[in-house]
Formats: structure tokens, sequence, C-alpha cells
């Protein structure tokens, strides 16, 4: 059954699903796919850099292959990726087995070192919180502005208009249309620069949070220090202690 307005679950992809199109490419299943595969390719390559000897394959050519996986991400790896899913009936498994077999021969021996220490919550608290910032810097600001700016060009412009003005439901000293545009012109400012300094966090520390098995395979490393900075270069604020998922606090705020 194709998709409408008539047969849509929801309002935001049925009747209103113009309006939010443009984040179709942050938010669907299949944007959650690639996502997860530009964590899992990036960790992969981050994890090559360390350096681990068992990664020594990882060249050039290699990294390059992995990484259009994510940058020319089409409909067909979502497809192929939804069908591995139905043996694994584990869809962030499901993303893993994809990038192995699209590793190739290459990258066979150290293939297995493709989500290697991690919990499913290490990929989607970080793939989710990306894709949230992303769209938010993308899309959702550039309206907000869009919409703030328009209301501070009619403040000006109606600045001369008076305006009946009520407390208590009552009529009350008069006010201007301008300056009551004004208002909701200064409630978005704040907002939005209250929002720009919220940090996007991301979970990334293994089944509990603690690299039990980082640790385990290779305990010189300071896994902490690399997974701060490799939490850093996707542009999101690591959360140090936390369980296996992350805490969501700010993602609320």
């Amino acid at each position: 059954m194709s998709l409408s307005p008539l047969n849509a679950i929801s309002p935001v992809d049925g009747r209103y699903s113009k309006q939010t199109e443009a984040l179709a490419p942050y938010f669907s299943e299949s944007a959650l796919i690639r996502y997860r595969i530009l964590v899992e390719v990036k960790y992969f390559i981050a994890l090559s850099a360390i350096p681990l000897p068992a990664l020594k394959q990882l060249n050039g050519s290699a990294v390059k292959t992995l990484e259009k996986l994510y940058t020319e991400f089409q409909s067909g790896y979502a497809e192929q990726v939804k069908k591995i899913e139905q043996v694994t009936n584990h869809d962030v498994k499901a993303i893993e087995y994809f990038i192995k077999e699209s590793a190739g021969e290459e990258l066979k021996e150290c293939a297995e070192f493709i989500h290697f220490g991690l919990t499913s919550q290490d990929i989607n608290n970080t793939a989710i919180p990306l894709s949230i910032k992303e769209a938010l810097h993308d899309v959702l600001i550039p309206e907000l502005q869009s919409v703030r700016n328009i209301l501070a060009t009619l403040a000006v412009q109606w600045r001369e208009i008076p305006l009946l003005a009520r407390t208590h439901g009552q009529p009350a000293s008069p006010t201007g249309l301008g300056k009551e545009i004004a208002v909701f012109v200064n409630r978005l400012d704040v907002q939005l620069s209250q929002l720009l300094l919220i940090p996007v966090p991301a979970k990334f520390g293994g089944a509990t949070g603690n690299f039990n098995a980082h640790y385990a395979a290779y305990p010189s490393i300071d896994w902490e220090q690399f997974a701060d900075s490799f939490v850093t270069s996707l542009g999101l604020k690591r959360s140090r202690i936390t369980t296996q998922i992350e805490h969501y606090d700010n993602l609320a705020a």
C-alpha cells in the first residue's frame, strides 16, 4: 500500500507530510540506518588509528570504500540492511553485518573488529543525537530564525499602530501592535540562545558504560580518552558516567 494522507498512521507523515518532509533525511528509518552506518564506520576507522595491530589492513583505499557507505548512501543500502535484519532479528546487528559484507575480501581478516566491544546503545546513543543535532542546525533553527526575523520586521513596521491592551481580561493602558509582536521576538531570541548552548550528549562506553570488553582485550589503552576524542569528533559531548544508555536529560532539554 502506497503512503498517502488517507492511509498514514500519523498526521506527521499524512496530512502534514509536506511540512515535515525536510526532516525525513534525519528522522526516517532510512536516515537512522545511515547514521548508524556512519558511527560504526567512523569507530572502526578510529580503532585503526590507535593503532591496533589487527587493523593494519585498513589502508586509505579501504577507508574510502567504507566511508562511501554513508557519504554516498543509497536507498538500496537500507533495503539490504532490512533483509539482513529479517535473519538477525536485531536492527543494529544487521548494520554490523551489512558493513562486514560491504568491506569485501580486502578487509576480511579484520572485519570482526567492526562493532568491537560495543553494545547497541553505543551506536544508537550517538547516531540519534547526531541526527537531532544536524536536523536542528540544518532545518529547525533556520526555520525559527526565519520566523523571528519576519516578526522583527513586523514589529518595526507596526510600531506606530495603537492597540487596546488587557489585564485580567479587562481593558487596560494602551500598547502598540509592534511592541506586542516584539514580545515574541524577544522570547524567540532567548529560547534560541539557550538552545544553542545546550550540548548534544552521547553515550559511548560498552555494555554497561565501563569499557569492560575493551580493557579486557587491550588493558594498556586509555579507552576513556579514546571515547571522549571519538565522540567529540562527531560534534557531540560524551556523557562519561552512564549505564548501558544515555541519560537523555539534555536531549529532553
